[in-house]
């Protein structure tokens, strides 16, 4: 069973190849976001505790984003494409410890590798489309530092364990695809 994490800076293009990746090989997509938005959807206790969180304007901590982790890759038969999780080592340490308690391990984390130069132009082209007012280049280039500063070393530690697969992030976007798949098809 795959249990991918794709992984990049934001504007690497991590949104467009999810839903390539989750067609071709059937695999739930385990979007942070998207797990709080349905839990509280659901109205589940979980998502009356998250909802209160967000409602004062409070993030929501890393116990409640791995409850709810855990509580997906319990659920899970049929592989997971992990979005915007982990964020950091101390959740990808986490993570490996989720999916032994579960039976699994990760079969890679797939690593979208794009010039900051080219982050930044994607994400003022999507800034226009989508009219978001924060997305101007002073925010775009601190959303990169933090994620210089945090998130880059997730890659690190699977480089530690063989498991970071760097791919060319530029270019056509079914040659990438297809980059991706070449590196998964290895390691099945």
């Amino acid at each position: 069973m795959l249990n991918i994490i794709l992984f990049g800076a934001p504007g690497a293009g991590k949104g467009t190849q999810s839903d390539y990746l989750v067609e071709k090989y059937h695999l739930n997509h385990i979007s942070t976001g998207d797990l709080l938005r349905k839990e509280i959807a659901d109205q589940t206790e979980l998502g009356k505790r998250i909802k209160s969180i967000m409602d004062a304007g409070r993030l929501v901590s890393d116990d409640i984003v791995i409850e709810m982790i855990d509580n997906a890759i319990a659920k899970d038969t049929q592989g997971i494409l992990f979005d915007g999780f982990p964020r950091n080592v101390a959740q990808a340490e986490v993570l490996e410890q989720l999916l032994a308690k579960h039976g699994r391990k990760l079969t890679c984390l797939v690593s979208l590798d794009v010039p900051q130069e080219e982050l930044i132009r994607r994400m003022l082209e999507r800034a226009k489309i989508s009219g978001r007012s924060d997305d101007n280049e002073e925010t775009i280039k601190n959303r990169l530092k933090e994620y210089e500063a945090k998130t880059l070393p997730v890659a690190d530690f699977y480089e530690k364990k063989g498991l970071h697969v760097k791919v060319n992030g530029l270019g056509d976007i079914k040659a990438i695809s297809a980059s991706i798949i070449a590196e998964i098809e290895k390691r099945k």
